[in-house]
């Protein structure tokens, strides 16, 4: 079974942020996830993420993980 990866936000408090616009990002692979993580980090940071969590579907593959750069 191909996964659906998503990304979940949190402030930094830890508290969940529901939408960023971004509720439609999916992708098919936990790599492309990755990879537009590390392209989009400090542009969700500057919108107030303190945290992502990485979610096959339903699941959590990984996370929290902190956005600060320190």
């Amino acid at each position: 079974m191909s996964g659906v990866f998503s990304w979940t936000y949190c402030d930094a408090d830890g508290a969940p942020i529901p939408d960023l616009g971004l509720s439609g990002a999916a992708f098919p692979t936990r790599s492309e996830a990755e990879a537009w993580l590390a392209e989009e980090w400090s542009t969700l940071a500057d919108a107030g993420v303190g945290s992502v969590s990485l979610m096959d579907r339903d699941e959590v593959v990984y996370g929290p993980m902190s956005l600060s750069p320190g």
